[in-house]
C-alpha cells in the first residue's frame, strides 16, 4: 500500500525544485559577476538532478507531478520584476535568491514535519534539496 505522505512530501519537493530552477533561470542573465553566475548554473544543476529522481519516484507512485503555485509564482515573477527594474545589480539579484532560498527552507522543513510517516529515503532526498537552497543562500550572501 502506498504512503499518503511520501507521495505528498514528494509533490511538495517537486514544485519546490520547479520553483528553483524558473527562478534562477529567469535572473541568470541579468548577473555581471561570473562567480555568481557559477553558483547559480551549479545550484540549478543539483535541483535538475533532484528534479530527475523525484519524478522517477512519482511515476513509480503512479502519481502526477505538482507544479508550483500559480499566485507563488506570480509574486515571484512581480517581485524579481519590480526590484529589477529598480536597481539591477548583483546585490538585487542575491538579495532576491536568498529571499527565495530562505522561503524553501521554511516550507520544505514545514513539509517534513507535516509528513512525519514519509518515507526515509524521500525525507532523506527532501533534506537535500534543503541543503541546497541552505548552500546557496550561504554562497550569495557576500554579493548581499
Amino acid at each position: 500500500m502506498e504512503n499518503t505522505d511520501t507521495i505528498m512530501l514528494l509533490r511538495e519537493c517537486d514544485a519546490g525544485t520547479k520553483m528553483a530552477i524558473s527562478s534562477i533561470d529567469e535572473i541568470l542573465d541579468r548577473i555581471c559577476s561570473s562567480n555568481m553566475r557559477q553558483a547559480l548554473q551549479e545550484s540549478k544543476q543539483h535541483h535538475e538532478r533532484l528534479k530527475k529522481q523525484i519524478t522517477s519516484i512519482l511515476n513509480k507512485y503512479q502519481s502526477e507531478e505538482k507544479e508550483p503555485g500559480a499566485i507563488a509564482k506570480s509574486m515571484s515573477w512581480i517581485k524579481t520584476n519590480l526590484k529589477m527594474g529598480v536597481d539591477s545589480s548583483d546585490a538585487t539579484v542575491a538579495d532576491l535568491i536568498t529571499d527565495g532560498c530562505n522561503m524553501g527552507v521554511k516550507s520544505l522543513n514545514r513539509y517534513l514535519n507535516q509528513y512525519e510517516t514519509a518515507d526515509r529515503s524521500v525525507k532523506d532526498l527532501c533534506s537535500e534539496l534543503i541543503s541546497i537552497e541552505e548552500k546557496l543562500c550561504q554562497q550569495l550572501r557576500q554579493y548581499l
